[in-house]
């Protein structure tokens, strides 16, 4: 097949050269974009009289028909063409004649990949906050119905105070809305418009290329034509911001894959979101979460990728950037398989409340607010700590908990203690009692999820 771009050379090139160079393999998936650009192109190419109107209406008219065909089924793409945008000109120019090669005109590939990329990413990056907000109500949902639940909070994986299993939850809720935010800050630098930049340095032709952007729904366009052909800092933002969000997921996989083991027995998931083993009749292992857990390094290698192949480049375009499309699109592919199954793996999830009560308890991690006690009754808090840390010693020794001891026995460590202290160590009352903003108390909580809910209301 003969090369748009024969002339300066005879456009014959090695078969393991031209597959080497081809990009239609996975620039196909722009199509769309490609064919919308390109009637954007063709109306201002008609509106500012450098083809005539009917010469633009004709355009138009073929390339709608092409993206109507390729939506049907009626036409296919041919992988032998280099790119999406050389066979679309193919096609386009088989169909209506020579009319089709003049829709090049003022315009240059390298500004059109720019335009069709952002275009498309536009369009993943909004569908991706679409997901995002279900796996929130999901979350919201279930942080509701457990603002109450007593669970041990953890720090070095070791049991340390009490808190809800709402307000644990509530602090991924947090990152999702944060994951939501930046989404939307890339899309901002996305949509800036490229097309019209040509090659590097504009055309001579007096064209308008606020009129293109506008038509295809851009805030602005690149302000300079090196930059706009050039620039692929929207590509590594977007990475960036799909990398982040699958380090949220991963860390919620870990402790959904932790919570579910035999050893915590914290929460339950559906056979929906597990497998079996093909040995073990007793396994139910959470492979739903362990996957979303290990695709998050694919999505790492992406950024980096994309870091790595952009560090050298000199202005302007670069066949090298060729390699930006391959590092998104995985990105972006898998991060809306992820969140596709990770929103109902979380809404069917079922919590043991009672499993996250009996761990709490066992933890002694209300043994601050025993300390607490003694403090509140004039002893100092050097001389409290090393009384409630022998009692929790001698309880680990005798295999009971803070809450099983009778007030004789307190006695025996400190007069002090009264029948109150019952009170102000059960995990009800240290929980309750946080009432700080953002703190662990089911009223707290409450505000953290009214606040995320207005906050979903008002995108």
């Amino acid at each position: 097949m003969a090369k748009m771009w024969t002339g300066r050379t005879d456009g014959v090139t090695d078969k393991i050269a031209d597959d080497f160079n081809s990009s239609i393999k996975f620039d196909c998936r722009m199509y769309k974009q490609d064919i919308v650009g390109s009637i954007a192109h063709a109306s201002m190419l008609g509106a500012k009289n450098i083809i005539s109107t009917s010469e633009a209406d004709a355009l138009i008219e073929g390339l709608q028909g092409i993206l109507d065909d390729l939506e049907s089924g009626k036409l296919e793409i041919d992988m032998s063409c280099e790119d999406i945008h050389m066979f679309v000109e193919q096609v386009l120019t088989a169909r209506i004649g020579d009319l089709g090669k003049k829709l090049h005109t003022a315009r240059s590939r390298n500004d059109q990949v720019a335009l069709d990329t952002r275009m498309y990413l536009r369009e993943r990056a909004n569908s991706i906050v679409a997901k995002i907000k279900e796996l929130l109500n999901a979350v919201l949902l279930k942080a509701e119905e457990n603002k109450s639940t007593i669970m041990p909070g953890y720090t070095h994986l070791q049991r340390a105070q009490p808190i809800t299993f709402g307000h644990h939850l509530m602090a991924y809720a947090m990152m999702f809305l944060r994951d939501i935010d930046r989404f939307k800050d890339v899309i901002k630098r996305i949509n800036v418009s490229p097309i019209g930049c040509c090659a590097l340095a504009g055309t001579t032709y007096d064209t308008d290329r606020r009129f293109e952007a506008n038509k295809l729904g851009f805030d602005t366009i690149a302000l300079n034509s090196i930059d706009g052909v050039s620039d692929r800092d929207f590509c590594v933002e977007f990475a960036s911001a799909c990398s982040l969000l699958m380090m949220h997921l991963s860390r919620f996989s870990e402790e959904i894959i932790l919570w579910s083991s035999w050893e915590f027995k914290f929460v339950e998931l559906s056979d929906a979101y597990t497998t079996g083993s093909s040995i073990m009749p007793q396994k139910k292992n959470s492979d739903m979460a362990e996957l979303v857990r290990g695709k998050t390094g694919r999505v790492y290698g992406n950024l980096t990728a994309l870091l790595t192949m952009l560090k050298g480049l000199p202005l302007a375009y670069n066949k090298d950037m060729q390699e930006d499309k391959e590092a998104v699109f995985d990105s972006a592919d898998t991060v809306d398989m992820c969140l596709d199954v990770f929103a109902p793996m979380v809404a069917t999830m079922k919590v043991l409340p009672d499993n996250m009560l009996t761990a709490a308890q066992k933890g002694f991690i209300n043994a601050t607010d025993l300390a607490d006690y003694l403090v509140k009754k004039g002893l100092p808090f050097r001389s409290a700590y090393k009384i409630c840390g022998q009692i929790v010693g001698d309880c680990i020794k005798n295999g009971k908990v803070l809450e099983t001891l009778t007030i004789n026995e307190y006695k025996n460590y400190s007069q002090l203690f009264e029948e109150d202290l019952f009170n102000e160590i059960s995990l009800a009352t240290c929980v309750n009692k946080r009432i700080s903003e953002g703190g662990t108390s089911p009223e707290s909580v409450a505000k953290q999820i009214e606040f995320v809910k207005g906050e979903l209301e008002n995108e």
